[in-house]
């Protein structure tokens, strides 16, 4: 059974046993989504350029005495976090209990660090860092290729949130080839009250572009050649998004958004995944800050900075 309770510290959490395990998964940000026409079991196939950014979940685990599976929540957007069977954090306990027998129970405290339902995979980092956290409470001495197995039907994103750094994935995305990348590269997100449902954005998508878009990787050459050279001037020049075209449609209020941080002289700007947060690319930390303190000042309110290039996936702190 899974037990809802109020958010409580790991250090509540853990007066009947004597072990915990923490683990962090970053969040990341789609540097090209290209996006195919459905296919017969009514997937889009997917060319998905992936970056980790320094912005993260952190999910402690500790054993119960029973079955149970309890989530406590703090931090960004906790309030806005479903508690239960639907949350992935219980989906990754349950996968993890299938894939190994066991059905052992567990407290989980999640602190949100990665905005919640903005394109950014907070929701797959909790997964992708509840799977790592229970490969060591549990002395399972997993591999990553199995963790990946076991993240995969989980969500598209949950292998690349174990995975980390930048990489490329095939098919629904979860097919992954880590590329080689030299940067490091600046960003800021500016985030939007309201989410975007993603299932509602690939629909518009369909509506707007009914055969969809052929899949050609030769496509991302410049974006590789430019991680290859870590030069993020040649990376802004090579970002792309086949969603923003529906999301843009769905939510017109963010193309002010993307105005107002190219007239502050952001190297370039796209829809973070599915949005509906939007990444904002600039050249240096200090750009980083000026972006920010600019965005502020013309009234958008929920900005915030992080890095990406040689961030880590999921792992145990």
């Amino acid at each position: 059974m899974t037990e809802l309770h109020q958010p409580v510290t790991p250090g509540d959490l853990n007066w009947h046993s004597p072990a915990s395990v923490t683990a962090r998964a970053p969040g990341k940000v789609n540097l090209s989504l290209r996006v195919g026409g459905l296919d017969e079991h009514g997937y889009h196939p997917l060319i998905n350029v992936f970056q980790a950014v320094s912005v993260w979940e952190e999910i402690t685990v500790t054993p119960r005495t029973d079955d149970s599976v309890v989530l406590t929540v703090q931090g960004t957007g906790a309030r806005f976090v479903p508690l239960g069977e639907t949350n992935l954090v219980t989906r990754a306990v349950r996968a993890m209990q299938a894939y190994t027998g066991r059905d052992s129970g567990v407290n989980v405290h999640i602190v949100k660090g990665v905005p919640v339902a903005g394109g950014m995979a907070g929701g797959s980092a909790d997964a992708a860092a509840t799977l790592v956290a229970l490969n060591a409470l549990w002395s399972l001495n997993l591999s990553q290729d199995e963790l990946l197995a076991v993240g995969a039907p989980l969500g598209a994103d949950v292998p690349f949130s174990i995975f980390g750094g930048t990489a490329v994935g095939f098919g629904r995305g979860d097919e992954l080839t880590a590329l080689e990348d030299h940067g490091t590269y600046h960003w800021v997100f500016v985030l939007r009250s309201k989410g975007l449902s993603t299932g509602e954005v690939f629909t518009r998508f369909d509506q707007l572009v009914p055969a969809g878009v052929p899949l050609d990787e030769s496509a991302n050459a410049g974006l590789y050649a430019a991680l290859r050279a870590g030069d993020p001037v040649a990376l802004g020049q090579n970002l792309h998004n086949d969603l923003q075209i529906p999301a843009f449609n769905m939510a017109p209020d963010l193309l002010g958004t993307v105005a107002a941080a190219r007239d502050l002289g952001a190297l370039s700007v796209l829809l973070s995944g599915s949005g509906p947060t939007i990444a904002v690319l600039v050249d240096s930390a200090e750009a980083a800050q000026s972006m920010r303190e600019g965005l502020l000042a013309v009234g958008v309110h929920d900005v915030l900075a992080a890095q990406g290039g040689s961030v880590r996936g999921a792992h145990v702190v």
